[in-house]
This record gives C-alpha cells, structure tokens and sequence, in this order.
C-alpha cells in the first residue's frame, strides 16, 4: 500500500509493528530454552510477558484510530530473527548466551526507533491516547535493554575467559591472548602515547 499521509504512514507502521510483535511472542520462548545463564532466561521469560502486552496495546491504538488490528509483514523484524536462529546454535554456552544477548538487542533498538517514530507521529497528528500508549511500550523496551546490558557485563567476560581455555587445549600460552586495546587508526594506546 502506498502511504500519501502522515496518519497513512502512522497506521501503515502500527500494522508493521504488530506483526514484529506477534513475531516475537513466538521466537522469546525458543530464545530463553536456548539459554543457559538462568538470569537471562529469566529476562526473555519476562519480556515474553511484556510482548503479549505490546500486541494488546497495540490493538487497543488500532481500535482507538477505527482501525482494524492487521498485519504487515514485517521484514526488519523478520531478518533479525533469523540471525538470532543462526546465533542460538552457537556451540559453548557462555558464547551462545553473549549471542543471544547481541541478538535480542539488536531486536530492542529496532523496536525502541519504531516506537519513538509511532509516538512522535500519534504526538502530531492529536492522538494523545495513543502516544500514551505507545511511551509506555517504549520506555518498557528501553528496560529490557538496559537489563540486557547489564546481564551482559558479566556473561561477556565468561564467554572472552573461553577464548583463554580454548587456548590452552591448544597448547597456547593462555597469557599472550590479553587483548591490545587500540586508538588513532589502530596503533596501540601504548605505542600513541609515546610520540
């Protein structure tokens, strides 16, 4: 469909969304059997529950537009799932766990720009209940994330002491696999202090 108007454009993408949503109630619960940090098991459990929320809040915009509750195939969400699949397959569990995170993040901020854009058009075109509703979704997404982040920090360092054992099982010197932090075109921080 061809979107001429503002208000084409804000019903044209609730509809993109809801089906993003839909998408999502049925790929958190194979995210969080993927799992194997029980926190992070725990937060796709939980934001499963949030997402059956957004599909009915989204409903209840549509309904307050006159709108029917359809949807639009959604390719953005559809491509992040996909590769979250392909992450879910990743073989040591502290590196599935750092994937899963990426992925479901990666899902977040899609969805908090979607629900930004949703708000700030409702804002707009005077549909206040809707903009209501939509912050709410939207500050609910940047928690999950925010709480992504923070399980992150330790499952990250669990999954980068991996790339020390496997080191060892291959006879490396787990000591010389130190990462080298760079700056300035990739010399290191070391090397562009001294000149």
């Amino acid at each position: 469909m061809a979107v001429h108007t503002l208000r084409e454009l804000f019903t044209d993408q609730l509809h993109d969304v809801y089906d993003a949503e839909h998408r999502l109630t049925r790929a958190l619960p194979k995210m969080a059997k993927a799992a194997t940090s029980d926190e992070l098991r725990r937060a796709f459990e939980d934001h499963l529950r949030q997402t059956e929320e957004h599909v009915t809040r989204l409903e209840q915009v549509l309904e307050s537009m006159d709108e029917p509750a359809k949807r639009k195939p959604c390719k953005a969400i559809v491509g992040l799932l996909e590769e979250g699949e392909e992450l879910m397959n990743e073989g040591d569990d502290n590196v599935r766990d750092a994937a899963l995170i990426a992925a479901a993040q990666k899902v977040e901020h899609y969805e908090m720009a979607t629900y930004g854009c949703l708000r700030t058009w409702a804002d707009l075109l005077g549909e206040d209940e809707a903009s209501r509703i939509l912050q709410t979704t939207l500050n609910e997404e940047g928690a999950a994330d925010h709480k992504l982040s923070e399980i992150a920090e330790s499952l990250n360092i669990e999954a980068m002491e991996n790339d020390g054992d496997e080191a060892i099982e291959n006879g490396e010197d787990a000591s010389m696999k130190v990462p080298v932090k760079r700056s300035n075109g990739g010399r290191s921080a070391s090397k562009s202090r001294s000149r």
